[in-house]
């Protein structure tokens, strides 16, 4: 990609991440391109591209299912020029550019403005990041506070390169982030969803949810679960969340898959358990009230980072499964075992009792009870689903007869 742009009269470099990891000898996980030529520009040397973004205008390259994100050189700019708007100190619209000097300026930390030129094999430093790499310091590029405020993603993610690389951060850097947490209420909660799945499953989660307890921030992501955590006299609820996050990094790290729907199952546990004892002495069962605690809770989650609803049902049935797992007679848990969701919910009983929350004796019941049943499992599971009865065959009309299409509204 970056000889395809150079040879079309572009300039183009390897930047970010993906510089700094090699620097440090890891492996990077996606690779950035810097160019001077604009998003249509890049669209016309490659017929693999697709335009992104309106607040940050960027080029994706897909080669099969791997991307390569290309953007164009930015710049400094007052709001005023054209592409660019800034409201209240934040960036609005973003896309002002310049030369390969200003986009290095305009990164957020210092060891992320770092480029690669192929016409030298040269690593270009343009703001001290090979240093600070060194020394295993987040540096911010200019003013903190000014920059925080541009943009308050910036303070997640130094919590997460100072919990992925293990990295202190600068205490000019720092400082602001105690003070300016409460900026992230004005972030969408749909690009919030994303930091959060950066924060927790990218084989850092232990460290990330600690940084994010030690700067306050957890409360502007999660605030039903926070506010539980500060209660939490008992420590449970600390350490069933600690329990996760150390099993999700032990998954990533043996290439095993891993779902938000667990993490959040998680994270909005004590909440919802808290809303469903509210339910329960209202009348409601046990089972109706998690069912529609879970919704509620969830719901109000949504208003902070909003979960897509496809893992937010999934969440549920891990939640609603936990009652039928304190049944251990009859045919009903041979009937579970076929359920979809029963290995996560296994999981999750697991690791409420390793939190010291359940009790570990029905844990063993279901571990000897799989191990003793392997081969009823796919029966059971065949039982689970009720079998769809065959549908009739129509008889075919006359071939003189109008019929609507297998594409129409019919089908």
């Amino acid at each position: 990609m970056l000889y395809r742009l150079k040879d079309a009269g572009y300039e183009a470099f390897l930047v970010g991440g993906g510089v700094r990891d090699l620097l440090l000898g890891r492996e990077p996980k996606d690779f950035d391109v810097a160019t001077d030529a604009h998003p249509e520009e890049i669209k016309a040397v490659f017929r693999n591209c697709r335009l992104i973004g309106r607040r940050f205008r960027l080029a994706h390259v897909h080669f099969g299912r791997e991307i390569i994100e290309v953007a164009t050189f930015r710049a400094q700019h007052s709001g005023d020029e054209a592409g660019g708007v800034i409201e209240e100190g934040r960036l609005v619209r973003d896309n002002v550019y310049g030369t390969v000097e200003d986009d290095a300026i305009r990164r957020d930390f210092t060891v992320n403005a770092l480029y690669y030129n192929i016409k030298d094999f040269s690593v270009v430093d343009y703001a001290g990041g090979v240093e600070d790499l060194e020394a295993g310091m987040l540096r911010l590029i200019g003013e903190p506070e000014v920059r925080y405020r541009e943009d308050a993603v910036r303070m997640l993610r130094a919590v997460r390169f100072a919990a992925k690389l293990g990295f202190r951060i600068h205490p000019e850097a720092e400082k602001p982030i105690f003070e300016l947490g409460h900026l992230l209420t004005e972030i969408a909660p749909a690009r919030l969803y994303e930091e959060v799945l950066k924060l927790f499953m990218g084989g850092s989660a232990v460290q990330s949810y600690e940084l994010l307890g030690h700067y306050n921030l957890l409360q502007y992501l999660f605030p039903q679960t926070a506010a539980l955590l500060e209660n939490d006299q008992s420590g449970v609820f600390h350490a069933l969340i600690l329990r996760a996050m150390e099993n999700t990094d032990i998954r990533i790290a043996a290439g095993k898959p891993v779902t938000p729907a667990f993490l959040y199952a998680v994270m909005m546990w004590m909440p919802m358990q808290q809303r469903a004892k509210e339910l329960r002495r209202e009348g409601m069962t046990e089972v109706q009230s998690i069912c529609e605690a879970g919704g509620e809770v969830l719901s109000e989650q949504n208003r902070y980072v909003v979960f897509p609803k496809r893992f937010s049902l999934q969440t549920r049935e891990i939640w609603q499964l936990q009652p039928r797992l304190k049944r251990t007679t009859g045919s009903g848990p041979l009937r579970l075992l076929g359920h979809p969701r029963f290995r996560a919910a296994y999981d999750f009983l697991l690791l409420r009792a390793e939190a010291g929350e359940s009790h570990q004796e029905l844990c063993d019941w279901w571990t000897e009870f799989q191990v003793e049943n392997p081969d009823v499992i796919p029966q059971a599971a065949s039982r689970a689903v009720p079998k769809k009865r065959p549908r009739r065959r129509s008889r075919k009309k006359p071939a003189d007869t109008t019929s609507v299409s297998d594409s129409g509204e019919s089908a």
